[in-house]
């Protein structure tokens, strides 16, 4: 992390502003220049085997290691995630989650993952970690006493967290589970995506792993994939080996984008959070909502806890419609005018997108589930759009599909 004269931690929007933009990395430019190379050469033999020997972000050795353009999005991921030795980067969210785990588990090992995780994450666990010969258990991040037990008789080598959960965005107790989890020896990962390193400090919370989709917020711009995961130093190091023997790397283009992303995230974050809480609140206020599912809002079950542990929000919530007939959520989106249908969040644009939770579940009950069955929910990422103009797409949308 950043420190100013006083040795204080500089604010979120300093720390992204000046983060990895090392001298030697950008010379007399603002912005690290985009270094694309395969080959590294060495002015000597000896400088080519003291290169071999370090293994070090900043030393030149082959382009799979990265250049200075990787470099610097690294060492800025790292700067602004408090707790954090190193942060490796990946082409992808996925990747980012197969690495984190990869780095930890091996076969006859047992995972503990919380049943209401990102799907790709689940199937991880289903697919390519079974079939290494790694055993999981789904559990709910909201029963405490259950995951107790959980944690006594599985003796899980890992447990992955998720908070706020996706799709349905339960807000977890990450202090208080890490703390459990971590008395009987097992390592700690999460999900932090939705908030990022400025809305929740994962490592400082009793993390040992903490990955994010660099796609959604350090982007900003739905235009790029990547993925990274921070650490302290041993579980750095450990992800560093792992990324390298799998010959995961980052193209010096894509690092450039999310560089630049990276330097606007804090004000946007700061906007869609606004925009988000203004519209999540109008829309509790709307006959045809059920259910508004965002931990801004002071009713929400898990805000309390997101108001003690995290610094900020997104723009990423969840709602349910009155009706459960199967076809009002497709309607409806059908029916936007400014929301574009599409997966991801945290670009400028805002998306909307019919989800459905119980399709993902093992354990808890989704917060979709009615009494008459499943309700209609639908995700929305809130955009840079104006509130009032998103507020009245919805609006608008709602209106057709009570015609319909």
């Amino acid at each position: 992390m950043s420190v100013s004269d006083g040795d204080k931690p500089d604010k979120p929007a300093t720390q992204v502003t000046h983060a990895g933009r090392r001298t030697e990395w950008t010379g007399a430019v603002v912005n690290p220049p985009v270094w694309r190379a395969s080959t590294h050469l060495y002015a000597t033999e000896a400088d080519r085997k003291a290169a071999l020997k370090s293994n070090e972000d900043g030393d030149f050795f082959y382009g799979r290691r990265g250049a200075p353009t990787q470099w610097a999005l690294a060492q800025a991921l790292t700067d602004i995630e408090p707790g954090a030795h190193g942060t490796v980067l990946y082409p992808s969210g996925v990747a980012a989650i197969a690495g984190s785990l990869l780095s930890v588990l091996k076969p006859g090992d047992h995972l503990l993952m919380s049943d209401n995780s990102y799907d790709p994450s689940r199937a991880m666990a289903t697919g390519l970690l079974k079939r290494m010969g790694i055993t999981h258990s789904f559990f709910d991040p909201l029963d405490m006493t259950a995951f107790e037990f959980l944690i006594r008789d599985h003796k899980p080598r890992a447990v992955w967290f998720e908070s706020p959960g996706s799709l349905t965005m339960e807000v977890c107790d990450i202090p208080a589970l890490s703390a459990i989890a971590r008395d009987a020896n097992a390592v700690c990962l999460l999900d932090n995506t939705w908030a990022s390193a400025l809305g929740f400090a994962g490592l400082n919370h009793g993390c040992d792993i903490v990955m994010q989709s660099l796609s959604k917020h350090v982007g900003g711009h739905s235009d790029l994939m990547m993925g990274s995961a921070c650490a302290g130093e041993r579980w750095y190091r450990a992800l560093r080996r792992t990324s390298q023997q799998l010959g995961q790397v980052v193209s010096p283009d894509d690092a450039a984008l999310a560089s630049r992303g990276l330097r606007t995230m804090a004000m946007r974050l700061a906007q869609t959070t606004q925009s988000a809480t203004e519209i999540a609140q109008w829309l509790t206020t709307h006959p045809a909502i059920e259910r508004v599912m965002c931990p801004m809002l002071p009713q929400d079950p898990g805000h309390a806890i997101w108001r003690r542990d995290f610094a900020g929000g997104c723009g990423l919530f969840s709602f349910t419609l009155s009706t459960i007939d199967p076809g009002a959520a497709a309607r409806f989106v059908d029916s936007l005018r400014l929301f574009g249908i599409g997966y991801s969040w945290g670009g400028f644009e805002s998306l909307a997108l019919p989800i459905f939770p119980h399709e993902y579940r093992s354990v808890m009950s989704p917060q979709t589930q009615h009494e008459g069955g499943q309700q209609a929910a639908i995700r929305l990422s809130i955009g840079l759009e104006d509130k009032d103009d998103l507020i009245a797409d919805l609006a608008q949308a709602l209106t057709k599909m009570d015609m319909t």
